[in-house]
């Protein structure tokens, strides 16, 4: 359901699978990203590996989202995209918890910040990256390893 702000903030932009589980994952732990506003979920240790398993509860929440017309499918030679409705932006409107306020204001900037990247350059971003986020961890445990 948090891509559902994606969608809404990309203003009718359809967006295929692979860009939406790294969207997924960049709303929740934006401060992996530099500059970035601070994480809604905690620094756990290898979460760069959430990316490896997400792939099927996203579409699995995206295809229980296209059920209820929160979004659309779209067909195109390079697959499956998906694109918000008319209804996702009333949908999103009831939702007004603080973490819902967050997510919002999340997506603004993610979309912002990745609008201009190809899905080629997202990837490459992604898999740079992915590596070094969560390893922080590995380094404390060396270094108190290291104070033994």
């Amino acid at each position: 359901m948090r891509l559902l702000f994606a969608l809404d903030e990309a203003k009718g932009e359809a967006f295929d699978l692979q860009r939406l589980v790294s969207y997924d994952y960049l709303l929740v732990h934006s401060g992996d990203v530099e500059g970035g506003p601070p994480s809604l979920h905690p620094a756990v240790p290898f979460r760069g590996g959430e990316l490896l398993v997400k792939r099927e509860l996203v579409r699995a929440g995206l295809d229980a989202m296209f059920a209820k017309e929160l979004l659309e499918k779209k067909f195109e030679p390079t697959g499956i995209c998906y694109r918000a409705t008319a209804l996702t932006g009333a949908f999103l409107k009831l939702l007004v918890s603080a973490y819902a306020s967050s997510l919002r204001s999340r997506a603004a900037w993610m979309v912002s910040r990745f609008a201009t990247y190809t899905d080629e350059m997202l990837e490459s971003y992604m898999t740079e990256n992915v590596g070094r986020w969560g390893a922080e961890f590995d380094r404390l445990t060396a270094i108190k390893e290291l104070e033994l």
